[in-house]
């Protein structure tokens, strides 16, 4: 992370969690451009299971993003510094590498087909994130950085994290 030049007392000061990068993933889903989007297995099968349940319910829920690697994660705050955009900006919207769930292979961005612009706050004006504040807690599915959470995040309706039941 020095290589970031992110400052070290980040991680204790805002409580964020490592997450190791997933050691067993598998196609949970198939973008309609033919990207595939990988989770580690449970919630793969967690993630057709809720998206079947929600197509039933007559709700599209699609996965726009899900694992990433930590080089990628540092890839995306490079390019986004390269921008112009400050650190402190970068990291109210990406986790430092190692940081993010997507790491983990249980994190997936979700989108919609109701015409909203993709990972914008926008989303929980949905069908598709009510239908989730509903019912993705019966899939093993939790919204990580509601509005005001702990880690410093800007909120990130789309942003939902496949906890399994110890």
């Amino acid at each position: 992370m020095t290589s970031l030049e992110i400052p070290a007392d980040v991680i204790p000061a805002r409580s964020l969690v490592l997450h190791p990068e997933a050691q067993e993933l598998v196609v949970a889903a198939t973008g309609d451009d033919g990207r595939e989007y990988l989770l580690e297995p449970a919630a793969a099968v967690k993630w057709r299971e809720m998206s079947a349940a929600a197509l039933s319910d007559g709700v599209v829920i699609k996965i726009g993003s899900a694992f990433r690697s930590v080089d990628r994660q540092a890839e995306i705050i490079r390019a986004k510094l390269a921008e112009g955009l400050s650190l402190d900006t970068v990291l109210c919207v990406n986790a430092p590498p190692g940081y993010s769930e997507h790491h983990s292979g249980r994190a997936i961005d979700v989108t919609s087909d109701e015409g909203e612009a993709p990972l914008e706050p926008e989303f929980e004006k949905t069908r598709a994130f009510r239908w989730l504040s509903k019912n993705a807690g019966r899939f093993g599915f939790f919204l990580s950085y509601p509005v005001g959470n702990p880690y410093g995040y800007d909120y990130e309706p789309w942003h939902w994290c496949f906890m399994p039941k110890p």
